[in-house]
């Protein structure tokens, strides 16, 4: 279908009432209970839902501003619309009713696969665009959790630190590491503003978690490459570790993150400990298949 001529008004329109048909419930936020002024979906809700702001949403409605190919995208899943609904959506925005191509597939490069088996003592990730969590290691699945029981689309560093209990609690300070990892991804959204697929993480988190919501909203940014981490392992007690992000040279964004202690202290010893664990553990093969469906 040939892109027609935008029609914002009809636009708005769409959008007013698709929302008033929606229930918090619907949507994954929170019923209160109290008393709404409106039926269905607020404002604010609906900006929540596809990490756009409240003012840009509320200029869609009122036809003053066009509306890009992504916060379509993200504006479709947020109001829940079906496949002949999305087709009018594009319609009255004067976009073509297909979706924007999405990014090639991240791969593992063989290369980086085989660093991160030759790392027998020492948890290591290859970590993607968005912080997609693309391969692992068996140390790092001991360490953290057994990441091929998450889908391949949701494995992703900032989500499972908000989602997943066991990462979660692994963390000896948990906010500082969510903050760091929200100011990471603010970095991420830096560099690919239009990312769909980023927007719609950043969306979910902030129905989910009001400390990523915070967060996110203070606008922190962050870009490191190292420093310590704090853990506290069900299996092993207190670890105290050095991260190293290792940026891969090719240009995918892929990078290396690998989790290292200093020889014969406590820390090196529980290290020891997981990888004789975890040795007899089926290895982390098929993280590279799954990743290479992904993004």
């Amino acid at each position: 279908m040939s892109a027609a001529p935008g029609r914002p008004s009809e636009l708005g329109g769409f959008l007013r009432a698709r929302r008033a048909q929606l229930t918090p419930r619907e949507v994954g936020l929170p019923d209160t209970g109290s008393p709404r002024r409106v039926s269905g979906l607020r404002r604010e809700e609906v900006a929540q839902l596809a990490a756009i702001s409240v003012d840009y949403y509320t200029r869609l409605e009122q036809g003053r501003l066009q509306a890009s190919a992504s916060v379509l995208i993200t504006l479709a899943r947020a109001l829940r619309l079906d496949d002949d609904q999305q087709a009018y959506l594009y319609e009255l925005a004067g976009k073509s009713s297909a979706r924007p191509r999405r990014r090639q597939a991240q791969r593992v490069r063989p290369a980086m696969r085989r660093l991160l088996d030759q790392l027998t003592e020492t948890p290591a990730l290859v970590l993607g665009r968005r912080m997609d969590i693309l391969a692992w290691n068996a140390q790092a699945a001991a360490l953290f959790t057994d990441f091929a029981r998450i889908p391949p689309r949701r494995r992703n560093y900032v989500r499972l630190l908000f989602t997943d209990p066991a990462v979660r609690n692994l963390h000896a300070d948990w906010e500082e590491a969510a903050r760091t990892g929200v100011a990471s991804l603010r970095m991420e959204a830096a560099r690919h503003p239009d990312d769909p697929d980023l927007a719609v993480l950043v969306g979910e988190l902030s129905v989910q978690d009001s400390g990523f919501r915070t967060w996110w909203a203070s606008h922190q940014v962050a870009a490191t490459s190292y420093g310590t981490k704090h853990y506290r392992h069900p299996v092993v007690g207190e670890l105290t570790l050095d991260c190293d992000v290792w940026a891969s040279p090719d240009g995918s964004e892929q990078r290396l993150m690998v989790l290292t202690a200093e020889p014969g202290t406590p820390s090196h010893h529980a290290l020891q400990i997981l990888a004789s664990w975890s040795a007899g553990s089926p290895p982390a093969q098929g993280a590279t298949a799954d990743a290479n469906k992904s993004s």
